[in-house]
């Protein structure tokens, strides 16, 4: 129905500016309009909207004009903050990780535990849970004046279930994550998957604040990503929206854990990569390390890192020559790799449309494989001030 459609846009309007003001402070209207993507006629509509509301104020301090005009300092808005404060979960493969923070997303606490997240998904929530209520206990915050969870899961969401997609996470089945933390911690939840948190939490604080359009790649043991276009997070019809990890990116190749062969996730992957380089380094070789060799120019290291980098911009150059993105921000634990990105940037180069590869760049995300938690928090922000 047009009406209800028009109603959800305004919905999605509403939660982005209250989103880029709960992660970046308060703000002029001009300053939202460039954040946000809306037109500055749609904001000021918006943004007096949350004036009568409640939910937004104008505070006495003015900001800057315009590139440095000498026009009269704009008035600033900012939410209007109540008591308590929100909860950010980081689900990994191998961690669950925890955070509570106030409406600025300003970290109060912070816990973690190393976990095998993959095949016990109940138990993984029952483990969430107590991280939950032992942040909360070193915030100095009760949990029942938590006013949202966010909820970060390493796989797509289905939109009309609110399942994982279980092909991704098999010990997951038929569960639906948001529902069964909610009902452990008796608080409102709300969930999405790693690659969006990430591009939430590098565009609303990180490496792409203030860009409208672009795309946010993680690189570590799964592969996914987060589009942001128009200034808001874009996750399809079903939610599968930015899965490149099972994009092919080779004929024939391994089985992939989706089913498929060749999925681009096979061929770059954290776990694929060591194994390259086993036979030169043994096993001695982790993570950490093969960062620190990239680092100092350790030629093995260098190659792998250089032809993982030029079939991951293989696979991003159709996306940038179809959505125009002027940002890719390259994150994940490979995300730090500056052989890497400058691999990705070189096959976006020899692949992607000229003008649209010209027009974008690439950077290593701010947040490395804390944009997930950072993710999480700017959600449970965005929805714990959402509009009735």
């Amino acid at each position: 129905m047009p009406g209800h459609s028009l109603a959800q846009l305004r919905g999605s309007n509403l939660r982005a500016i209250t989103a880029l003001l709960g992660s970046g402070g308060p703000q002029s209207r001009a300053d939202l309009a460039r954040g946000s993507g809306l037109s500055r006629t749609t904001v000021s509509s918006l943004v007096s909207e949350l004036l009568d509301s409640g939910l937004v104020v104008e505070t006495e301090d003015r900001g800057t004009p315009y590139k440095g005009g000498s026009g009269r300092p704009p008035l600033l808005v900012a939410l209007a903050i109540r008591p308590g404060g929100v909860a950010g979960v980081d689900i990994g493969h191998g961690h669950v990780r925890v955070a509570v923070s106030d409406r600025s997303a300003s970290i109060l606490a912070e816990v973690e535990t190393q976990t095998d997240a993959d095949p016990h998904g109940n138990a993984t929530l029952d483990v969430a849970a107590e991280l939950v209520r032992r942040a909360a206990g070193e915030a100095g915050i009760p949990v029942s004046e938590l006013l949202m969870v966010g909820l970060c899961v390493p796989a797509p969401i289905d939109r009309r279930s609110a399942r994982v997609d279980h092909a991704v996470l098999p010990g997951w089945h038929e569960l639906a994550p948001a529902d069964e933390l909610s009902r452990r911690v008796e608080l409102p939840v709300v969930v999405d998957n790693d690659a969006n948190l990430g591009a939430m939490a590098e565009h609303q604080h990180g490496a792409g604040r203030g860009v409208a359009d672009l795309l946010y790649v993680k690189l570590a043991s799964g592969v996914g990503a987060g589009l942001v276009l128009g200034g808001r997070l874009h996750r399809g019809s079903t939610g599968l929206a930015g899965e490149i990890g099972h994009v092919l990116a080779r004929e024939g190749g391994a089985v992939c854990r989706c089913g498929s062969r060749g999925c681009l996730e096979t061929e770059v992957s954290t776990r694929h990569l060591l194994e390259l380089l086993r036979p030169v380094y043994a096993d001695a070789l982790d993570l950490p390390r093969l960062l620190e060799l990239d680092t100092a120019g350790e030629a093995p290291v260098r190659r792998v890192l250089t032809d993982a980098g030029h079939t991951v911009g293989r696979v991003l150059a159709g996306v940038c020559t179809m959505l125009n993105p002027a940002k890719i921000v390259v994150g994940g634990s490979l995300g730090a790799s500056p052989t890497l990105v400058a691999a990705i940037r070189d096959g976006l180069d020899r692949y992607a449309h000229p003008e649209a590869a010209a027009s974008c760049e690439v950077v290593s995300g701010k947040f490395g494989g804390r944009a997930e938690l950072m993710g999480s928090l700017a959600l449970a922000i965005s929805r714990a001030v959402e509009p009735a």
